[in-house]
């Protein structure tokens, strides 16, 4: 144990930690409802999720003819709204997660959460389903400020800060299932592990991640190998 290679970990969350569509899918559905749009199948938030939750949203609006900047605004704020009091009634965390946090705490490796999801949203979510204590800290969308959500590096290279890993002794990996993640582990100088079971928004290998894991369970011998 004391040879494992990371002093730190941090995760995405949405497609890497947990599984979130269902619940992002109702908030973006009953937003479209309020505006006069037809609904788009949960599914398909899959395809959505990556950017934030307004992203998702003004994505699923475009594709059924847009509309006015300051009407999208009022309806991103409903979405919101809803999103606040039904984020944790069907997301759950991925098969192998708790073990796999388990193991990473018995050999002593911090570990933090960094999402593009708003702070508020993660923690709470996290502690609905017992998990927020894991982490010595939860970054999100809106923590460094506007602008500096990932692909930005910035949120990453606070993770890596706050996980104490970020001295000449310190090491920290990223994982995570977009884009996104890749482009900010990578702006942040640190390796990054692609989660294909996630909302990959490029077939994972050509993500251009440091390694793939097909499921949870597979991440600490990823890590080994790196």
């Amino acid at each position: 144990m004391a040879d494992f290679p990371f002093d730190a970990v941090g995760f995405d969350l949405d497609g890497t930690l947990l599984d979130t569509f269902r619940d992002l899918g109702a908030a973006v559905n009953h937003a479209l409802d309020l505006g006069g749009f037809k609904p788009v199948p949960v599914g398909s938030s899959k395809d959505l999720i990556g950017g934030g939750a307004k992203i998702m949203l003004a994505r699923a609006v475009e594709q059924q003819g847009g509309m006015p900047e300051d009407d999208f605004h009022a309806l991103y704020k409903q979405m919101l709204r809803y999103y606040s009091e039904n984020n944790a009634v069907h997301s759950r965390p991925y098969p192998g997660v708790v073990e796999a946090l388990d193991a990473l705490a018995s050999r002593n490796v911090q570990m933090a959460v960094v999402t593009n999801k708003f702070e508020e949203f993660a923690t709470s979510i996290l502690t609905t389903l017992g998990l927020a204590d894991r982490f010595v800290t939860i970054i999100g969308g809106d923590t460094m400020g506007k602008g500096n959500a990932k692909p930005k590096p910035d949120a990453v290279i606070e993770a890596r800060k706050r996980c104490g890993a970020d001295g000449p002794a310190g090491s920290f990996a990223f994982v995570g299932d977009s884009t996104y993640d890749v482009a900010a582990a990578k702006g942040a100088g640190v390796p990054v592990i692609v989660a294909a079971y996630g909302y990959c928004d490029k077939p994972p290998h050509e993500l251009g991640g440091d390694a793939v894991i097909e499921r949870f369970d597979q991440l600490l011998p990823a890590l080994e190998r790196l």
